[in-house]
């Protein structure tokens, strides 16, 4: 007789997340652009977020240890960006340097740092080297000053951002760039694009090593990497207006190992991650509830994915973004802190798995990623790989005392600088020589004047 009806035994088949009425920020104003993105980012320190100010050119910096009610005139903003912000993300190394990508082309890093009240409009480096908006943005997760991009130029870029340089860029998409991401011991990054192509590439080949069609509907969609997995989930539109996931093995992309519906409707979804539990995330846009599901690589391919719940609330979801595992709570057995941004109001999710022992739960904590890089840069740029540095997390993640960020400035984008980039670069010097050759011009007809008298 068949076991009919029998569930597969899981540790977090009773993942919960209720919606506090205490502990949220509220008075936010969240950017009204209408760019596919996740418009935040969250270390242990803060909660940052695109903002809705003139131009839209500015990012809300909330303190991550202070929720209340929120004054809009003096709540701090990065205000560097001659257009709108469109991505953001937190150095996985140090909770207080943040990266923005903006319409002016440009990726800028900014030093956050307690006390920080008003506008700071001067940041600690700027990347240029994009010819059209700058849309996505990904920190390099094993070595420290290395970051990812992706433009409207279509363009792939990573950058050492220690220099400001660009070192490598691939092409290849025909459309927008809409999301991109490391794997685990960042040796490839997956994106996914408006041209309906998930692509695999090789950053420091600078080539595309694998692509498939992702999905065939024509709004936005995203892709990222299974944690230690050498998997990929994209998430977008079938036929019509449904929503549905697909997860690839990398190796063998002539079909997606699993294919998933999600509810019919019209805001793009955001996928979230928690490589420690092989939990699934998916937050809609436009939606009050944010589905998760457990990832089983050991299954059977009908059976990787398993629907475990769903949190959900009758305010929908404008933004989103995940705090790292290491900054969770574990004596309140939390595995992941969603940052749920509604109504002008950023909301905690904090999903715990239940427990009635107060004693450390290491089955579900096993070490985590923690703050220090696993590999120098320059190792990586040579072509090294390292997988991250893990921690245990028993007693509660302590951050080490990072010093100061130093950054100098690149003389233009780097050696994959187009001819359209050194003729701009070119350009600001000889404005800087003729500068120059005027001051000194000046001074001797100054010195001339002394001498004659």
């Amino acid at each position: 007789m068949a076991n009919k009806g029998i569930v597969r035994s899981s540790k977090y088949r009773h993942v919960f997340a209720n919606e506090p009425t205490k502990g949220i920020w509220d008075g936010v104003k969240l950017t009204k652009n209408a760019w596919d993105s996740n418009y935040s980012s969250a270390s242990s320190n803060w909660i940052a977020m695109a903002w809705d100010s003139a131009g839209g050119g500015s990012v809300g910096i909330l303190d991550a240890k202070k929720p209340g009610k929120l004054e809009p005139t003096k709540v701090p903003l990065l205000t560097g960006h001659k257009g709108a912000v469109l991505d953001m993300d937190f150095n996985p190394f140090n909770d207080n340097l943040l990266a923005t990508a903006s319409e002016d082309c440009t990726i800028k890093i900014w030093n956050i740092t307690g006390g920080f009240e008003g506008h700071k409009s001067d940041p600690v480096q700027s990347l240029s080297g994009h010819q059209k908006k700058v849309g996505a943005i990904k920190w390099h997760p094993t070595a420290d000053n290395v970051m990812a991009s992706a433009g409207a130029d279509y363009v792939v870029k990573v950058w050492d951002v220690e220099s400001g340089a660009g070192r490598y860029k691939s092409d290849g998409a025909q459309n927008l760039i809409q999301s991109i991401d490391w794997n685990y011991d960042a040796s490839l990054l997956v994106t996914n694009s408006k041209d309906k192509v998930l692509r695999i590439i090789d950053p420091r080949q600078q080539a595309i090593v694998a692509q498939c069609e992702s999905h065939v509907g024509v709004k936005g969609g995203r892709a990222l990497w299974c944690g230690k997995h050498n998997l990929c989930v994209s998430v977008g539109f079938g036929t019509g207006a449904s929503r549905e996931y697909k997860l690839y093995d990398p190796r063998k992309m002539e079909s997606a190992l699993h294919t998933g519906a999600l509810e019919s409707a019209a805001g793009v979804v955001m996928p979230f991650y928690d490589e420690d539990s092989d939990l699934l995330f998916f937050a809609g846009k436009g939606d009050g509830a944010i589905k998760y599901y457990e990832v089983v690589p050991e299954e059977e391919p009908k059976n990787i994915v398993t629907h475990l719940g769903q949190f959900t609330s009758n305010n929908a979801t404008s933004a989103a973004c995940s705090l790292p595992r290491r900054s969770c709570d574990v004596t309140q057995t939390e595995i992941i802190r969603i940052y749920k941004i509604s109504k002008g109001t950023v909301v905690p999710l904090c999903f715990q798995v239940p427990r009635r022992s107060e004693l450390f739960a290491d089955d579900i904590y096993p070490p985590a990623r923690g703050d220090e890089p696993a590999i120098s840069k320059d190792d990586w740029f040579s072509g090294k790989n390292a997988t991250p540095k893990l921690v245990s997390l028993e007693g509660g993640f302590v951050a080490k005392e990072k010093a100061a960020a130093s950054f100098t400035q690149a003389a233009s984008g780097g050696a994959d600088d187009t001819p359209k980039d050194l003729k701009g670069a070119c350009e600001e010097l000889k404005k800087k020589i003729q500068a120059l050759e005027a001051e000194i011009e000046k001074k001797d007809a100054i010195i001339a004047e002394l001498q004659s008298k």
